[in-house]
C-alpha cells in the first residue's frame, strides 16, 4: 500500500537552447601527441591548445591541472586521506594512506617543461596539482590564443580512479593524465586542487596521436582515425591489417566536443563490439580471463538495452560510440567511456556499467560543475540507472530508489548531514559526502515525482537535457526545466533540499468522529514544507485520496492515481502548523489513513503518517 509508484515515461519534445540568453562558455581544442614507455610507466608529449574566450572578461593568466602530482606522499590528497576518519578503503592499506609509502618509481607525476603563448615563452608556477602561468598578451573577450606545451609524466601505481598495474592486472588506466586547462565561467576559474573528488572541463574538440607498444590494445575517448594500421578489433571485418614496421603502434583519436578524455592498455585486452539498434558502436576491452569472458559476453546486450533505455528517457546519445574498459579501481565515467572492474558477479557487473553509463548524459554531456553540484551528477545518474536497472534486469520493485531513502534516512540520524550545496571536498566524512551526493541527489528527483507527479517528472528530465545538453548547468536550470513542464513554483523546493538540512515531518495528529462525519488533523512537525497526498482506506475495501497544495506552489499536480477519487482541498500554508479538515465519512467505516502513499516524499518519522482505529 506504500508504494503505489506510479511512473510514466512518454517520450517529449526536443527542444534545444539556452534558457539564458547571455549565457557562455570558454572552449578549449587539443591537439596532442604523446609517447609512452610501458617498461617505465614513464611518458613525455607534446600539446597545442587553442582557447577562445567566449567571456566578457579579459584574462590575464592560465590554470591547469596536473592532476598525477596528487600521488605523491605529502600531497593534499595524502594529508587529506590521512587527517579524515573514514578514508576511502582503496587508498589505505592497514588504516594507512597509500601514498604516503609510494617510492619514487611509483609515484605519479605531471610536469610542464615549457608553455608558450603565441609562440612567446611564459613563466610557469607549478603549485602542486595546479600550474598557474601569467600570460605574455592579455587574451580579450572574444579573442583566441594558442598555448604550446612540453611535458612529461609517471604513471603512478594504481590507488584512485588512474594508475597502473590495477587489482585485476591492467596495465593502464589512463584518466586525469594530461595538463587540462582549468574552467572558467561566469564564476571565475575554477583551479580546484585534485583531493580526490571530482572533477569540471572546457568543452573542445580533441585530436591525440598515442604512440606505445604494438602488442597493447587500446580503448577510451574518440574515434580511432587509423583503424587499417592498428588493428586490435578495430579494423573493418574481412580487411588485412597493414601495420608500420617497428616495436610501437602509433594510435590516433579525435573525439568532437568533450571535456575530458581517458584511455586505457593492456596487451592482454579482448575486444568485442556491438551496433546498437539506431544507436553508436558498443566497444568492450576485458581482459582475456575465462573467469569472467561469460560475464563481459553477457553484459554486451544488457549495455545495448541500458542505452536504449536512457536514449528513450533522458535524450538520444549524441557520439557515434561507446566503450566499457576493464580498469580503474571501481567505476568511473568519461567521455564516451568508461573505467570498471571486470571480477565481478554478473549484476553488479551490469550495475555498475549503468550506473556508470549513465553518467553520459548527467556529467559528460550535461557537464554540471561537479566540485559545487556533485549531487547533480551523482543523485540524478543514481535515480535513473535505479529505473533502469529495474527494467532491464527485470527486478520488479515497486520502489526502486528505497535504497537511497535508507541511506538518507540514516544521515539524519547520524546527526552529522551537510547541506548537498556543499563543496565536494569540503564534506567532513566520506560517509556523509557518499549519501548526499548519491541517496539524497538521486532524492530530489525521486521526491520532486512526488511534487509534481510522475509524467512532469520525466518530461522535465528530458526538457532539462534538450535544452542544457553541451552547457554546464547550475541547480537552478533544473528547478526551471521543472517549472516549465509543471507550472508551479518549486523555488522553495531547490532551496529547503540543497541549501539546508531541514527535514520533513509530517504527521496525522487526531482522527476523532464528528455529527457530520470525521474530524482530520494533520501536523507539520518538520521545517521542510511539502505538499500531502493523503491515502483513506474503507473497511468496505475502497479508497479515497484528499490533496492538501502547498501554498507557495501556486497550483497543483495531477492527480497521480486516476483510478481513485481524489479531493483537493484548501492549500496548506507553510507557516501553519495544524491543518484540518472534516471527511464525510463516518469514523466506524474507516480502516487506516496515510499520508503519502507512494513512499516518495522523505519523511524522516514515517511512523506518524499512519493512522487505524485501536
Amino acid at each position: 500500500m506504500r508504494y503505489l509508484f506510479l511512473l510514466a515515461l512518454a517520450c517529449a519534445q526536443t527542444v534545444w537552447g539556452q534558457g539564458n540568453k547571455s549565457y557562455w562558455q570558454q572552449r578549449a581544442d587539443y591537439t596532442m601527441e604523446v609517447s609512452v614507455d610501458v617498461a617505465t610507466f614513464r611518458y613525455t608529449g607534446t600539446q597545442k591548445l587553442v582557447y577562445t574566450n567566449h567571456s566578457p572578461d579579459t584574462l590575464h593568466r592560465v590554470f591547469y591541472h596536473l592532476y598525477f602530482n596528487a600521488f605523491q606522499p605529502g600531497s593534499e590528497m595524502d594529508m587529506r586521506l590521512q587527517s579524515i576518519e573514514d578514508p576511502d578503503g582503496r587508498m589505505t592499506e592497514n588504516g594507512q594512506s597509500r601514498i604516503a609509502t609510494l617510492q619514487p618509481d611509483e609515484i605519479g607525476y605531471l610536469r610542464a617543461s615549457s608553455l608558450k603563448q603565441d609562440g612567446r615563452p611564459l613563466r610557469l608556477q607549478p603549485e602542486e596539482t595546479i600550474l598557474v602561468a601569467d600570460l605574455a598578451s592579455p587574451l580579450l573577450p572574444g579573442q583566441q590564443t594558442v598555448l604550446e606545451m612540453e611535458f612529461d609524466g609517471q604513471v603512478p601505481v594504481q590507488i584512485r580512479r588512474s594508475g597502473r598495474n590495477n587489482s585485476e592486472g591492467v596495465a593502464l588506466s589512463m584518466s586525469q593524465w594530461y595538463p587540462k586547462l582549468a574552467e572558467y565561467d561566469f564564476e571565475g576559474w575554477h583551479a580546484d586542487p585534485y583531493i580526490a573528488r571530482e572533477f569540471y572541463g572546457v568543452w573542445g574538440d580533441y585530436d591525440l596521436k598515442l604512440t606505445l607498444d604494438k602488442n597493447y590494445v587500446v580503448g577510451g575517448t574518440g574515434y580511432l582515425q587509423n583503424p587499417q594500421e592498428v588493428g586490435h578489433g578495430y579494423q573493418a571485418p574481412g580487411t588485412t591489417v597493414k601495420p608500420p614496421r617497428g616495436k610501437t603502434l602509433t594510435w590516433h583519436f579525435k573525439a568532437p566536443m568533450v571535456h575530458d578524455f581517458m584511455w586505457a592498455a593492456d596487451p592482454e585486452y579482448r575486444h568485442d563490439t556491438l551496433a546498437v539498434e539506431n544507436g553508436p558502436t558498443l566497444h568492450f576491452f576485458y581482459k582475456n580471463n575465462p573467469e569472467i569472458a561469460d560475464n563481459w559476453k553477457n553484459l554486451q546486450a544488457k549495455t545495448a538495452a541500458a542505452m536504449e533505455f536512457y536514449s528513450r528517457n533522458v535524450g538520444p546519445y549524441p557520439y557515434e560510440q561507446y566503450s566499457v574498459i576493464q580498469g580503474g579501481d571501481g567505476g568511473m565515467e568519461y567521455g564516451m567511456s568508461t573505467l570498471i572492474t571486470g571480477e565481478r558477479s554478473f549484476g553488479s557487473l551490469v550495475g555498475v556499467m549503468a550506473h556508470e553509463l549513465a553518467h553520459s548524459w548527467f556529467q559528460f554531456v550535461l557537464a554540471t560543475n561537479e566540485s559545487e553540484h556533485e549531487w547533480m551528477d551523482e543523485g540524478f545518474t543514481s535515480f535513473i540507472s535505479d529505473l533502469c536497472m529495474n527494467a532491464i534486469m527485470n527486478q520488479g520493485e515497486e520502489n526502486p530508489f528505497e535504497g537511497s531513502y535508507m541511506g538518507y534516512y540514516h544521515l539524519v540520524q547520524t546527526g552529522r548531514e551537510q547541506p548537498l550545496a556543499t563543496h565536494a571536498d569540503r564534506y567532513a566524512f566520506n560517509t556523509g559526502y557518499g549519501i548526499s551526493a548519491y541517496s539524497k541527489g538521486s532524492i530530489f528527483l525521486s521526491q520532486l515525482g512526488y511534487v509534481i507527479g510522475q509524467e512532469a517528472l520525466m518530461k522535465a528530465v528530458r526538457r532539462y537535457f534538450a535544452d542544457f545538453k553541451f552547457t554546464h548547468p547550475t541547480p537552478v536550470d533544473i528547478l526551471r526545466s521543472a517549472e516549465k513542464v509543471s507550472g508551479l513554483e518549486l523555488d522553495w523546493y531547490l532551496t529547503d533540499w540543497t541549501k539546508t538540512t531541514n527535514t520533513i515531518d509530517y504527521g496525522i495528529k487526531a482522527v476523532t468522529a464528528t455529527p457530520g462525519g470525521t474530524r482530520v488533523s494533520l501536523a507539520r512537525y518538520g521545517l521542510m514544507p511539502m505538499p500531502i497526498d493523503l491515502l483513506v482506506v474503507l473497511k468496505d475495501g475502497s479508497r479515497r485520496t484528499y490533496y492538501m497544495p502547498l501554498r507557495m506552489m501556486y497550483g497543483e499536480k495531477e492527480n497521480p492515481y486516476p483510478e481513485i477519487d481524489r479531493t483537493v482541498l484548501p492549500d496548506w500554508p507553510w507557516a501553519q502548523e495544524a491543518y484540518e479538515f472534516e471527511l464525510d465519512l463516518p469514523l466506524d467505516q474507516i480502516q487506516a489513513l496515510l499520508i503519502d502513499p507512494s513512499g516518495l516524499m522523505a519523511d524522516v518519522q514515517p511512523e506518524n503518517n499512519v493512522w487505524q482505529p485501536e
